[in-house]
């Protein structure tokens, strides 16, 4: 087990102790400070005296050369690579060794993960992980239960990526590119946290995200290459939900922002024949007055329900806009144009 920690000392106890409670406990813990800046973690990894968990100190390189620093110090025949601010459920080494243990055809084995924090959900939705689909996207997570032997094979975590956040994606591919194959038991048993300024959140936008696809597609060429017209399919299929949905909730958004504006619009209005009935007495004042009061109270109730549904819908579909399919999609069609192109060349 694997954990390195820059800067997490907040969290990293909760991650060893996850790996003591497993009921699987043949296993070693290595934990590498990441050269960290703050003093409260270096604090706290300098008071971690946990059982078979051994604290190792580096300058900062990052979190491939961390795990690659890790890598080279296990002893074990199986890795997993735990981030120090997440957590494994108990039986989590107990189903992933069972797998590798019965089948030498299989490389890796992941898990459905639930996220938690400020996102709350289960991935991934599908456990299909042969090179096809991990050409497309990747559904495996950091944590998965690896032969170490096949991580060596593989070169270990790439250094030369730009960008920290998709090296294991770069990983599982290359594993899959050797002929061992992959498997992802459907049981959430690995619990990814999500919080402000997390790599998971950072390394995956922008340029930073568009890089590591590139560095990706073009160190795996040949087998994009020959999987073009599948993966292309996919991304089209892809390209095409997406779109739907997303023209669905925008519909959505003006749909809601078009009735709290026609809600307003009442509520003033009814607000003005209050004003008015509240003014020289005319025949059953009350009466005129109960009536107006109870139509304003309903468009308030209105109008609060319409505002949010439309905070609602803005929000689902800022979260499909900046979700893993949507931002992968873009480039990898980019890319594969290139690919199309300069196979027509040769």
């Amino acid at each position: 087990m694997v954990i390195p920690c820059y800067n997490l000392g907040a969290f990293v106890g909760e991650a060893v102790e996850s790996v003591l409670a497993q009921t699987y406990q043949d296993f070693e813990i290595l934990v590498v400070d990441d050269g960290s800046t703050d003093p409260a973690t270096v604090a706290v990894l300098d008071s971690l005296d946990r059982p078979r968990t051994t604290v190792f100190r580096t300058a900062n390189r990052g979190v491939m050369a961390a795990r690659n620093f890790l890598l080279a110090k296990a002893r074990g025949e199986y890795l997993c690579a735990v981030d120090a601010d997440d957590y494994l459920h108990p039986e989590y080494l107990a189903r992933t060794v069972a797998v590798l243990e019965r089948d030498p055809s299989i490389g890796f084995v992941s898990t459905r993960m639930h996220m938690f924090g400020i996102e709350e959900r289960d991935w991934p939705d599908d456990t299909r992980c042969d090179l096809e689909t991990l050409l497309c996207h990747c559904p495996v997570h950091c944590a998965a239960l690896v032969r170490r032997s096949a991580v060596v094979a593989a070169g270990g975590y790439d250094e030369g990526m730009a960008h920290q956040g998709n090296e294991d994606w770069d990983l599982w591919i290359g594993i899959a590119e050797s002929g061992l194959g992959g498997a992802i038991l459907d049981e959430v048993l690995y619990f990814y946290r999500q919080r402000p300024g997390s790599l998971s959140r950072t390394a995956t936008r922008g340029d930073a995200h568009l890089d590591s696809v590139e560095h990706i597609v073009r160190k795996h060429e040949p087998s994009y290459r020959a999987h073009l017209a599948e993966v292309s399919r996919w991304k089209d299929a892809s390209l095409a939900d997406l779109e739907t949905r997303n023209a669905t909730l925008e519909a959505g958004v003006a749909a809601t922002t078009a009735t709290i504006q026609r809600l307003r619009d009442e509520l003033a209005t009814l607000t003005r024949r209050l004003d008015h009935a509240e003014g020289p007495a005319t025949a059953a004042p009350d009466a005129r007055l109960s009536r107006v009061e109870a139509e304003l109270h309903e468009h308030r109730a209105r109008l609060a329900a319409a505002e949010a549904a439309h905070q609602a819908a803005s929000a689902e579909a800022n979260a499909l806009r900046t979700s893993a399919s949507w931002r992968v999609t873009a480039p990898l069609r980019a890319l594969y144009d290139v690919l199309v192109a300069s196979r027509g060349n040769r």
